[in-house]
């Protein structure tokens, strides 16, 4: 079943005392325009949500497996196609040549599209010593982007223990360590993200017509599993779904987003500390035809 709309959605979602997403290169503060001070949650921070939540969900089994997973061998995870197929993974040794070598190729690409629900949804780069291909995912998320300033407030911490009894010689009795901890105090996050109708074709997302469902459940759910002290409290607020009727799509997808208004309620400039400080509205008059709007929560 091969999918035939594509699809525009806005996605809210938001923290409280947490950090959403640390910087590694700033000492772990939250990420944040530095010309605006609005803050930041990369696309990757996302998909890694959405990885283990599907993992979980789904067991790691096929079709569900997780192909960008901690401690994976990926070249392990190439020559298992190999195996499936019986194929000789050493190309200097493969008989295969010309067309017949292509259609190898193509059909170890798509053994590893069919049981690896993130190289379908994603997209991969399978070209790292043992050959498996290149995949240009349907789905793709743009930067999450806090509607307002975000301000980083930074906590001292202490440890009671120590890690070695030279050091509890030298602190003779005060056993505190010292440390530091980021969190924003409140941050509403909006991200848009966009599923290519075309490429789903080509990697076969949703041709079981399960995907789709999953990928809503996930932004649904994922934060749920997701939980760390670091990351405060995170929840997902609103997901807003412009389905066109085609393929190539009926309308530009700026021009949806831009019906998705995201303001502070009654005007307030006392800071948000909640997402009652805000209200969204959609514009759905006068849609172009052939596009439905549909908020999935």
């Amino acid at each position: 079943m091969l999918m035939n709309n594509r699809y525009d959605f806005v996605y809210l979602f938001d923290v409280i005392d947490g950090n959403p997403n640390g910087d590694p290169d700033a000492g772990n503060l939250p990420r944040l325009d530095a010309e605006t001070g609005q803050g930041l949650v990369t696309d990757v921070c996302i998909k890694r949500k959405i990885r283990n939540y599907v993992g979980v969900m789904k067991g790691e089994q096929p079709p569900y497996e997780i192909y960008i997973k901690e401690k994976a061998v990926l070249n392990q995870q190439h020559e298992r196609a190999y195996q499936a197929l019986d194929i000789d993974p050493d190309a200097k040794k493969r008989k295969s040549k010309g067309e017949a070598k292509a259609e190898e190729d193509k059909s170890i690409t798509r053994w590893m599209c069919q049981n690896f629900f993130d190289i379908r949804t994603f997209g991969a780069v399978m070209t790292t010593g043992v050959n498996a291909g290149q995949v240009r995912g349907p789905l793709q998320f743009t930067f999450g982007r806090s509607i307002d300033p975000i301000i980083s407030s930074e906590h001292s911490i202490t440890r009671c223990a120590v890690t070695t009894e030279k050091e509890a010689e030298k602190q003779q009795g005060d056993n505190r360590t010292m440390g530091r901890k980021f969190t924003v105090p409140y941050g509403l996050y909006r991200m848009h993200g966009f599923i290519n109708a075309s490429l789903a074709a080509q990697t076969g997302f949703d041709s079981n017509g399960e995907d789709l469902e999953l990928l809503w459940a996930a932004l649904a759910n994922m934060f749920d599993l997701d939980r760390a002290a670091a990351r405060g409290q995170m929840a997902p607020q609103a997901l807003i779904v412009f389905k066109h009727d085609s393929q190539l799509g009926n309308a530009p997808a700026h021009r949806l987003f831009d019906r998705v208004k995201v303001s502070r309620s009654n005007g307030s400039e006392t800071p948000a500390r909640t997402f009652a400080d805000y209200v969204v509205k959609i514009d759905d008059a006068n849609l172009p035809e052939g596009i439905s709007i549909e908020r999935k929560f």
